[in-house]
């Protein structure tokens, strides 16, 4: 199960961290990935991180982080210079240990929390 949360209303340029928290499997052993859908638009790969590495898209690169603690069993995004296309529903999502391949696929995912809106505007 996951569990997203830390969404909200911000200026452009602004900072937000969402949270996943993940209950009944071990981060170590999957790649948990984060993902946005804005109104009318496909469901975009943002980010991921698994026990050895981390990736980005381009469109955020440099502006998010993406992290875990694994004691809290919580997966991090941490955005900033935020910008009003960034405005979507997050979701994070968990796939066994993908290969890099895969790792921008949403199919390659098997469980989704329920999404958190993050909206950028002035």
């Amino acid at each position: 199960q996951l569990q997203a949360s830390g969404g909200g209303l911000v200026q452009p340029g602004g900072s937000l961290r969402l949270s996943c928290v993940v209950s009944g499997f071990s981060l170590d052993d999957y790649t948990i990935g984060w993902f946005r859908q804005a109104p009318g638009k496909d469901r975009d790969f943002v980010a991921a991180i698994w026990r050895s590495g981390k990736y980005y898209s381009t469109s955020v690169k440099g502006r998010f982080a993406i992290s875990r603690d694994n004691a809290e069993n919580t997966v991090y995004l941490q955005m900033n210079s935020l910008k009003p296309e960034d405005t979507a529903v997050y979701y994070c999502a968990a796939g066994p240990n993908l290969i890099m391949s895969s790792i921008a696929s949403a199919e390659r995912y098997n469980y989704w929390g329920q999404g958190t809106q993050v909206t950028v505007s002035s």
